[in-house]
This record gives C-alpha cells, structure tokens and sequence, in this order.
C-alpha cells in the first residue's frame, strides 16, 4: 500500500512576485515546521508530490527540500524517507508566526547606558531634499563642485595601490592626516602634527571616543547652557555627570562654572562660535579656562563645527593653539565644510592620548573608509579644498544679508534677526512674548526646519528665540521661509 501524503489540508501563502519559486516554497514549508503546523518527526512528503500539489517544477521542489535539510529542519532516514526535525516545541517563528497568545513575551532589556544614550534624541531623516529653509546642519550643497569631486575621485581609484584596498591605518590615511594639521596651523593656528591626528567617522563619533575613554560614571562634565545636544548625550550616556553652564556675550562662564562646580572632568565648549547662540569666547574666558584646566587636571574638548566661516575680519584662532599643557582636545569635521554625507572628521590629541585613542577607535570600527580618505587628501592638497571655504564663505555672508533684508521686510516687530558674525545659523529673537517651543512648532507645521532656543538649554534658560539655519539655502528658499515664518507669527 502506498504511503499516505501528509499535506492535502496544508494552506501555503501564494508566492509573492519576484521571488524565486524553490525560495518561496522552502520558506513556507520552514513556517509551518517552525509554528507546528509540521509536528516534529512527520514524515515529509515526496518532491513528486509537493511539485504536484503546488505546481512547480520536481527541480524546485528538490531544491526546497535540500535548503531545509542543509538548515537542520529536516532528517533523512535511510529507507524511510525524510522528516521533521525534533526541534523545540516552542521555537521561536521565521516567516508566519505562531499566534501571539502562544509566545512568551521576551523580558531582555535596553542597558542603562542605552537608555541614558536615546533619552531626547532626535534622528535627522534621510535627505529626500536639499536646501529647505531653515536647516542648521546643512551646507550649501547645492553650490558643491560634484564634477571636480567626481574628477579628484576618478583619478585616485585609478591610481590607487593595491594597498588601498586592504587594512587601513586605524588612525588615519597618512596623507589626509598631514594635509589636515598643515591646513590647521595655517588656517586655525593650531598647533600640531600629523600624528596627533585620529580620522573619525564624522564629530559624533569623535565625541563618543573622548566620553569613552577620558569619562568615568560619575564624573562631572561642563557642558555650555544652552549648548549642543549631541554632546549633551554622549556624555550622559557615558554616565557623566552634566554641570549646565551659563553662556553669555564672552561665552562659557568660567567663574559660574567654578561655582556650580569647582571640579569637572572634562569641558566641552565651542568657543570659536558658540552653538547655538553664536557668541565667541573672550579672551580673557579663554585663558581662564585654560588655567583652571591645568590646575584641576581637566580635559578642554574644544569643537569648531563650523569655525571656518566668518564675515568679520580673519577666523578667530583656535583655543588649542593657546594651550601649552597639552589639555585641550580638538574637535572637527568635514560634514559641515562639504558635504553632509562625506563621514569623515578628525581629533587633535595631545601626544599623550594618540596611544589610547588609536587603541579605542581599533575596536569601534576598525579604522575609516581609506579610499575616501585618500579621495579627500587629494582634495585638499590639490587646493580645491581651501578653494571652496573661500568660495562658501562669501556666499554665506550673501545668504544671512538676503535673510536679514527678508526679515526687515516681513518680519518687523515680530522676530529680531541677529546678523552672524559667523557659521551657518543665526538668532532670530521673538519679539511678540510667544513660546519659542510654540512659534517652531507651527512653523515646521508648515514645511520650515528650525529649533526653538529653549530646547537646547537644561538649566540656564535665554529669552525666547528661533535657531534658522541659511547657509544651505538659496536666497529665493530664504525669501520663502521668511514669509512663510511671518505667517506662522501673525
């Protein structure tokens, strides 16, 4: 007598389009293994009759078959024939799931430093536009040259060695790293060379390895009030402690700080324009942090973000370059300077920490992708680079003059528009008494994309203010923003 097929009452999903039809069938037949449908030890059936049942071909039904078995969810008795596997009678589903009432709710947690880490984070979406009114995070991309980036590209890939395609230097494309420490010193003032230069994945990550490896739980970190939260963040999730330091027209309050807390650990300031407000420190602050640090045994973290661009007179030197006790840690990146999805930023360290932050940045991800370290190298030592600060500078001292003409216009009595010594955004101040946290809320209610002043502080709290980003934004999106933003205050 022959065997009986098991399968006459067994419902499968139809396959979906694009998939490959032994793909399909081995899914559907491990779903139904897996949520019991298919006991353990049932004898499965012939690939003759599966390719009949389901119309498809006996090659597809055997290649079905093979997948399951080479999976483990099938066996095979010689002279008997194949069947179910004894996997655990409450597996967990791939594919079709057992109903929900079935399976047992899973009780793993977050880590606490996981929670500290999200805790008000705001992730930037994917760029599905450029340029929109008032981004604060974007250049102008729209003015990048992209055909002589594409060039300098081009070239290097066809140039490149071998072994640019193997291990890289955990450190950093030496090349990139000395035509970055000589553009600093001659541009920034700062003081260094190329092997005090770790390459990172952009600034956030270069802040992530400073609270790795200079942070203990516990330890106190002055943070500028208001400030940048992605700083905030990392350092929190570190299990620092945030000491909220008031910021005035001098920048961070060194004397405020001393009496909030006399010690701290590190201290993170962005001294050449202050984010958000955009002051810069004195320097009268700038020496005095730099004596509390050698006496309290402190790490300065200093970020220029976007330092390169100011419309007053030269950029103002870098704190680094005043430091003499090796205590100040520079911070910057290239996604501000070019373009948002260029990855790459760098650290100056003292040559005390190379060591232990090369160590560090071997095991977050290796090293940075080297054929894009070579390509910028390249861009930089070629002069393109110095090029297009140049260029970009004038063309933000452009765009906040359109933005400030705009306001005058539209926005009088309702918003006071502080014309940016420097950077990429400016303060626009409400004049009306109403919340900021209201005013921006309605605004990117309607398509705009600025902050409200409050939502940066902790502690030390300004009047109420808008954050409107110009650099990424054509004059005409500007001009559209302005009356779009005088609708919303009206």
């Amino acid at each position: 007598m022959a065997k009986a097929e098991p399968f006459q009452d067994l419902s499968l999903m139809p396959p979906p389009d694009g998939v490959e039809l032994w793909r399909w069938l081995y899914s559907e037949l491990r779903a139904a293994i897996l949520d019991g449908r298919l006991k353990r030890g049932s004898r499965m059936p012939s690939t003759r009759y599966l390719a009949r049942q389901f119309g498809v071909s006996r090659g597809t039904a055997t290649a079905a078959f093979d997948q399951l078995h080479s999976e483990g969810y099938t066996e095979t008795q010689v002279g008997s024939g194949t069947f179910v596997a004894g996997l655990p009678d409450r597996s967990m589903t791939a594919g079709r799931t057992r109903p929900a009432a079935e399976l047992p709710l899973s009780k793993a947690a977050l880590s606490r430093r996981a929670l500290a880490m999200i805790e008000g984070v705001r992730l930037l979406p994917a760029a599905r536009s450029l340029g929109k009114a008032f981004r604060n995070y974007e250049p102008a991309i729209d003015l990048f040259p992209t055909d002589l980036w594409a060039r300098v590209a081009g070239r290097v890939l066809r140039r490149a060695p071998r072994s640019l395609y193997g291990q890289g230097n955990v450190a950093g494309y030496d090349p990139l790293r000395k035509a970055i420490a000589e553009y600093l010193g001659a541009a920034r003032g700062v003081r260094c060379d190329a092997q005090q230069i770790v390459i990172t994945s952009g600034a956030q990550q270069a802040l992530d390895l400073v609270a790795r490896i200079l942070l203990d739980p516990g330890d106190r970190v002055w943070m500028e009030d208001p400030g940048y939260p992605g700083a905030r963040s990392v350092f929190r999730a570190a299990g620092a402690h945030i000491i909220p330091v008031p910021v005035d027209r001098d920048g961070l309050d060194v004397a405020a700080a001393r009496t909030l807390a006399a010690s701290a650990r590190v201290v993170y300031t962005t001294p050449a324009h202050h984010f958000p407000i955009g002051v810069t420190m004195s320097l009268e602050r700038r020496l005095a942090l730099l004596n509390w640090a050698v006496n309290a045994g402190a790490w300065i973290v200093e970020d220029e973000y976007d330092a390169e661009y100011r419309y007053f007179g030269r950029p103002i030197a870098a704190l680094q370059g005043l430091d003499r006790s090796g205590s100040v840690i520079y911070a910057g990146t290239f996604t501000k300077m070019l373009f948002n999805a260029l990855r790459l930023g760098f650290l100056v360290l003292p040559e005390r920490l190379v060591t232990a932050f090369e160590a560090v940045r071997s095991f977050v991800d290796r090293h940075p992708p080297t054929l894009d370290q070579a390509i910028l190298a390249e861009f930089i030592l070629e002069g393109h680079f110095g090029h297009h600060i140049r260029r970009m500078r004038q063309t933000y001292a452009e765009r906040i003059a359109v933005l400030k003409e705009a306001a005058h216009k539209h926005l009088a009595g309702l918003l006071d528009v502080e014309n940016a010594a420097a950077g990429m955004h400016t303060i626009a101040w409400i004049k009306t008494g109403a919340p900021d946290t209201v005013i921006a809320a309605r605004a990117r209610n309607r398509g705009l994309e600025l902050g409200a002043l409050s939502r940066f502080s902790l502690r030390h709290f300004h009047p109420p203010a808008l954050v409107l980003g110009f650099a990424g934004s054509s004059p005409s999106e500007l001009c559209r923003g302005v009356r779009v933003l005088a609708s919303t205050l009206t």
